[in-house]
């Protein structure tokens, strides 16, 4: 498919963004409607914007590609999504009822509360670094696919390619925020959930199978293999392994994370926040079942005609821009531009609002609406796109494999210290830590997980490490702040006074 077709296509999407933008903020900018869209979302859109915001391009490219990978990995991947569930499940009944009781713009002032501002400071802190990895990994994995098919006939540098990218997310989303994205994400949901089906449609017909035949030929394929029971120890793989990691990374990544939170703190209430993570939940699990079985598909199609891709990434923008035909290559590029534009549009705006919230003090201001902290959120949203750029580049230069897998990754280590930070505030209460200390803990923990990863083997018998790193992090962090802490006195003053 022609590059200069494809970046029509791209300039125009984004020209519909910039006009939903100018339609959503165009009778209010202020901080109000940018941090939480003035509370009075529509909890159905939400949930199913939440869709592409949570799915990103790393499940619309890395996912379907991992299913044929040399290590093995096949359909394993769904045992971390049923984790995923479980994870879904506990914050809906668990931590929003507990956001919603406190009334909170950012959910990093509960941490405040309830252990100190060293400690609200470090949950924050790690949120804003957790968040910047994450966003600039998924959005880099987009970055290439556009680099390699468009941007690379025009000899324009890798830099300037990502560089593109973050302007024209910064430029639909800096003045309405949240208001905003909840309408740009619900049609970026849409596009993104279609592209799926009709590239199983394209997919079928050049194999010429019919939806019986294409099931069959999945199910009876190498690739559709879901569920590892032997080696707990050695293997990456066991289905104990993938769900746990799967149901702490899900509540470190997203309750823990103000980014989806920001979103189900714009409804109404609990009762429409509930609703809307249940409806997101059951949405959530049956899209991946699709997006495997377009992987497993599309390695068929690469068996058949003799296909041979570099890296796994490069497995779906290969056949679809290349072999299918131009309908198939829009539709590719429509999914995949909703999925990077709903993610990174959303991750600048929560980083936005919890450093103006934390580290600011916008949330502790009256006049959170004036001219100066406006202003003010106006530089803080460009310097996070810069520090998400710069971030693209530095991994551009280390990356050596599947994106999906380093996001993970460097989420057990980077979230694991909120899980115990969050677990202490809720289940310790009646005991008070040392709150200077804090930020020393919550960076040993990761350190010593790394130490634990690295030499696991050695240590512990032959045992592999996998997404489920991230609990032992979180009770390392939680020990920590039980060791250093100590019982709450009561009335302590009036107790001297007497």
């Amino acid at each position: 498919m022609s590059p200069g077709i494809l970046l029509s296509f791209i300039i125009g999407y984004f020209l519909v963004l910039l006009v939903i933008s100018w339609l959503t903020s165009r009778k209010s900018s202020d901080n109000d409607t940018f941090f939480v869209a003035n509370r009075n979302s529509k909890w159905y859109l939400v949930a199913f914007g939440m869709i592409g915001t949570a799915l990103s391009g790393v499940t619309f490219i890395s996912v379907p590609g991992k299913v044929g990978a040399a290590t093995g990995d096949q359909f394993e991947y769904f045992q971390f999504i049923l984790g995923n569930a479980a994870g879904f499940i506990i914050i809906a009944t668990v931590l929003l009822p507990l956001y919603y009781r406190l009334k909170l713009t950012s959910i990093y002032s509960y941490i405040e509360g309830a252990l100190g501002v060293w400690s609200y400071k470090t949950a924050a802190g790690i949120f804003l670094v957790s968040r910047i990895i994450g966003s600039a990994f998924r959005l880099y994995l987009v970055v290439i696919v556009l680099q390699r098919f468009i941007f690379d006939s025009y000899h324009i540098p890798f830099a300037v390619t990502g560089l593109i990218c973050l302007v024209l997310i910064w430029s639909y989303t800096f003045k309405g925020g949240l208001k905003t994205i909840i309408i740009t994400d619900s049609l970026q949901t849409l596009f993104l959930v279609s592209s799926v089906f009709l590239s199983i449609y394209f997919i079928c017909r050049s194999l010429h199978y019919n939806v019986f035949e294409a099931f069959d030929a999945v199910k009876n394929s190498s690739y559709s293999k879901i569920f590892f029971f032997s080696d707990f120890l050695g293997s990456k793989f066991h289905f104990v392994k993938a769900f746990v990691g799967g149901v702490f990374i899900t509540i470190a990544m997203v309750g823990l994370d103000q980014d989806l939170m920001q979103k189900n703190l714009s409804l109404k209430n609990i009762r429409e926040a509930k609703k809307n993570m249940f409806s997101f939940t059951a949405v959530f699990v049956v899209i991946n079942i699709f997006f495997l079985g377009v992987g497993a598909l599309l390695w068929l199609y690469a068996s058949r005609y003799g296909i041979k891709v570099e890296k796994t990434d490069y497995l779906y923008p290969t056949i679809a821009l290349q072999y299918l035909g131009l309908a198939p290559a829009m539709v590719f590029m429509l999914g995949l531009t909703a999925a990077t534009f709903a993610t990174t549009d959303s991750a600048l705006t929560a980083l936005t609002t919890s450093f103006c919230v934390d580290f600011l003090g916008f949330g502790k201001s009256k006049d959170v609406n004036s001219k100066k902290m406006v202003r003010s959120r106006h530089y803080v949203h460009i310097a996070f796109s810069g520090c998400m750029f710069l971030t693209i580049i530095i991994f551009n230069a280390i990356n050596d494999g599947a994106v999906v897998s380093a996001i993970f990754k460097v989420a057990s280590y980077t979230y694991g210290p909120l899980l115990g930070l969050y677990a202490f505030g809720l289940f310790a209460g009646k005991r008070q830590v040392k709150d200077k200390l804090v930020p020393f803990i919550c960076l040993i923990s990761p350190a010593i997980c790394y130490y634990l990863s690295t030499h696991s083997a050695g240590l512990m018998g032959g045992y592999v490490f996998d997404n489920e790193l991230i609990l032992i992090n979180g009770l390392i962090t939680f020990v920590g702040l039980l060791v250093t802490s100590s019982v709450k006195v009561k009335n302590q003053n009036s107790l001297i006074q007497n």
